[in-house]
């Protein structure tokens, strides 16, 4: 497995001071766990914004703090943003032990397209983005690809136990939860059922004008 890599530069800078670091493009990076001392380090934003696309929180990424021997095999465990600008605010990472399994989040990417909606005018139903599984460090798949093409009606479904992956990985959701299907247009459905209610009622108000009218008639002779 290729192994991204980041370099931090050690931080002084804590509380409140470092919005100051922020205006300067400085994002205040944490990096903890195992039995090792947590680090304050930064790093400049754009180099986080190159890298946080491609790893995600189930990519192994390779971390260096300046001035500390060696590196360390981690997680990014979690982002602050700011929540109007989408900002990095803060990052965390998570070292690990990668002699020892974890449990990580991992995307799932669907492929291919489901007959189910092309040709029956359906709308696909997605339960899961992300599966659970447990893995050594190294061996965290990037990514679930489902193949949807199999769904070619709405009974046809996809579940947890039927997606496949590697054998040193273990999914832990429900294997019979559903991940994906396509279900009945019931949009359409809605609408055909109030156009035949407003045609009722036309129908009502009809037989109405046509009652008032013979009432005149008779009441003229």
């Amino acid at each position: 497995m290729d192994v991204r890599s980041v370099k931090l530069s050690a931080r002084t800078v804590v509380g409140k001071k470092v919005n100051r670091l922020r205006r300067q493009g400085i994002v205040p990076v944490h990096v903890y766990g195992t039995q090792a001392e947590s680090v304050s380090a930064q790093v400049e934003d754009q180099t986080l914004n190159r890298l946080l696309p491609q790893i995600g929180s189930n990519i192994p990424v390779e971390v260096e703090v300046e001035g500390l021997n060696g590196s360390d095999i981690c997680f990014v465990r979690e982002v602050q943003r700011h929540p109007v600008t989408e900002i990095i605010l803060h990052v965390d990472f998570l070292r690990v032990d990668v002699s020892k399994t974890i449990t990580a989040e991992v995307p799932i990417i669907l492929e291919g397209t489901a007959p189910g909606i092309t040709q029956m005018g359906g709308v696909l139903l997605q339960n899961f983005q992300t599966l659970l599984v447990e893995a050594l460090p190294m061996e965290i798949p990037a990514s679930f690809h489902i193949d949807i093409s199999g769904l070619i009606d709405f009974e046809v479904t996809i579940q947890v136990g039927e997606v496949e992956s590697p054998e040193n990985v273990t999914v832990l959701n429900d294997p019979d939860a559903l991940v994906v299907r396509v279900t009945a247009p019931r949009i359409e459905i809605i609408e055909e059922e109030e156009l035949e209610g407003e045609e009722g009622l036309e129908g009502e108000e009809g037989e109405g004008e046509e009652g008032e009218g013979e009432e005149g008639e008779d009441s003229e002779e």
